[in-house]
């Protein structure tokens, strides 16, 4: 009788494959599932701020929603070029001058206004200009307004020199010297050349906007500067 044993045999390579599998996929599993609950609670939260984010901007800009439902009908003819928001937003409290004092979209607050944005070295702008103080003419009121605002920020003896000689009688003089609302537009993606032209509610949600010149003072302008500020 033989009492000795046999040596234990050694794996196979398929057998240890096997083997490495067992120990190591689970582990695998449970580190994936973990950062997919952790992806998922992540976008979770960022859904729920931008939910209640949209949420109050939508509370914030109820009359401009409404304006901008009435408003996107008449974005026609000659101003087939205004893009009127479906989802109107606040806007920056951009900073300017009137008349040398320093003021901000916030004074604007309960009044439709039309916000330009122009230089003396603009060739559209002195195109639409003429137009746009005929517009102030006709409609200028408590509860509308047009805000052209001189975004030159050198030889600031220009710009009234400009309008004197495009003969504006109604606009008042808004300027940006320091090119503080020029900054905070272009950080927003809102200003790529000059003119442009934004519709803000009296709410001081953004309507439209409209880059390139315009006839502000033709039938199609009017109609809908009327509907804007309640006509």
């Amino acid at each position: 009788m033989n009492d000795e044993q046999d040596p234990p045999a050694r794996a196979t390579p398929a057998q240890m494959r096997a083997i490495a599998r067992r120990l190591i996929l689970p582990h695998v599993f449970i580190v994936a599932a973990g950062v997919a609950a952790s992806l998922w609670f992540v976008l979770y939260v960022m859904n729920g701020h931008r939910g209640k984010e949209a949420a109050l901007q939508s509370a914030q800009c109820q009359v401009s929603t409404v304006l901008a439902q009435k408003l996107a009908p008449l974005a026609r003819g000659e101003l087939a070029a205004l893009a009127i928001r479906a989802h109107p937003k606040p806007m920056e409290n951009l900073a300017f001058e009137h008349d040398g004092a320093p003021t901000d979209l916030a004074a604007f607050k309960g009044r439709t206004i039309l916000l330009n944005f122009w230089a003396t070295w603009c060739a559209p702008c002195r195109q639409e200009m003429p137009g746009l103080d005929r517009l102030q003419g006709l409609a200028g009121n408590e509860s509308f307004s047009v805000v052209a605002v001189n975004m030159d920020t050198a030889r600031l003896d220009r710009p009234k020199k400009f309008l004197q000689d495009t003969g504006v009688k109604n606009l008042g003089f808004y300027a940006d010297p320091k090119g503080e609302a020029l900054q905070a537009l272009q950080q927003a993606g809102k200003l790529v050349g000059l003119p442009t032209t934004l519709l803000i509610g009296p709410d001081g949600c953004e309507i439209g906007a409209l880059a390139g010149p315009a006839a502000w003072d033709g039938a199609d302008a009017q109609a809908l500067i009327r509907a804007a500020a309640g006509k």
